[in-house]
């Protein structure tokens, strides 16, 4: 199942989903249907093959072969058939809309070999741009996300986040979640993806660790996500430097069965509206002066103080 192939030509076609396709390509890739995301580094990678998702090809340093790449390739030839056989069934039906028949992309069905793509590690910078976390890159195949009723049914305490677009912010604040007893993350549509490389690295594979999905784009944000929230029985909770919050250690809020901590996009915070809308409106008591933290560094405070000590 495993293929190991030398890289000679760094203009080969199978290369181009690693230093051709941004972000919003590799999410296009099948369109229709659920496109492909990049996992950079070891742990990522381990964490995205722990969570169920499917390898596509890999493209790694010629030494971490049989070093530190050895257990996850040993890993991938143990796949159970049906996981492949329904990545081949997926191909087959994008048939040639998608974005690999596009860019006259090979990519990697049940009858054939996973590659991994091998050079020295200059090679690898030429190819990419940059020098690569740990030496190791994996194409994986995009799991089909849950809707916001199924990923809340058994959850107690969420983080929702509006609008947050820094890809490092989003992996630091899913670290901090699975780290600090979050049940889910949910994200409105604005918000940067957290399969994107940068925030699942920063994160360290937490994004495969911890639930999340997007809000349905059909529920309007706040007002229609917020009824959702609050018909599956969740309080919501605004972080917002208001008059009238109250210290995050409010005993009322702490006690709340199901609980939505709502965090906003970097600099403005959370817009009014989503405030009016929310059940609380918390805030992080600060000293020095100090009026606000930043988005991820607040997210962990909150998370510990409404996740841990529930």
């Amino acid at each position: 199942m495993i293929n190991i192939i030398e890289i000679k030509n760094l203009d080969a076609p199978e290369l181009q989903i690693y230093y051709n396709l941004n972000e919003a390509q590799l999410f296009h890739y099948f369109e229709p249907k659920p496109g492909i995301f990049i996992a950079e580094s070891p742990k990522v990678i381990e964490r995205a093959l722990d969570a169920g998702c499917v390898p596509m090809s890999f493209l790694m340093e010629k030494k971490h072969v049989k070093t530190q790449a050895k257990e996850i390739l040993a890993r991938c030839e143990k796949l159970q058939s049906q996981d492949i056989k329904q990545t081949d069934k997926m191909e087959a039906e994008n048939g040639n809309s998608s974005m690999a028949a596009e860019h006259d992309i090979p990519v990697c069905t049940a009858e054939c070999e996973i590659p991994v793509y091998t050079a020295e590690i200059e090679v690898l910078a030429k190819i990419t741009g940059y020098q690569l976390t740990r030496g190791m890159l994996c194409a994986m195949y995009r799991p089909t996300l849950p809707s916001v009723e199924q990923l809340c049914k058994n959850a107690r305490r969420v983080a929702i986040l509006e609008n947050v677009v820094n890809p490092t912010n989003i992996g630091a604040i899913f670290r901090s979640a699975a780290a600090l007893g979050m049940d889910a993350v949910l994200l409105t549509s604005a918000c940067a993806d957290p399969l994107y490389r940068r925030a699942s690295r920063v994160s360290m594979g937490t994004v495969f660790q911890i639930p999340w999905t997007y809000f349905d784009k059909n529920a309007s944000w706040p007002d229609g996500a917020m009824d959702v929230l609050h018909k599956l029985g969740y309080k919501t909770a605004a972080m917002a430097l208001r008059d009238d919050s109250v210290s995050i250690d409010d005993e009322k809020m702490m006690a709340e069965e199901k609980l939505a901590i709502v965090l906003g996009t970097e600099g403005d915070g959370l817009a009014d509206h989503t405030i009016a809308d929310c059940d609380y409106t918390v805030k992080i008591p600060m000293t020095h002066g100090v009026d606000s933290l930043n988005v991820a560094a607040a997210s962990a405070v909150a998370f510990w103080q409404l996740g841990m000590k529930r």
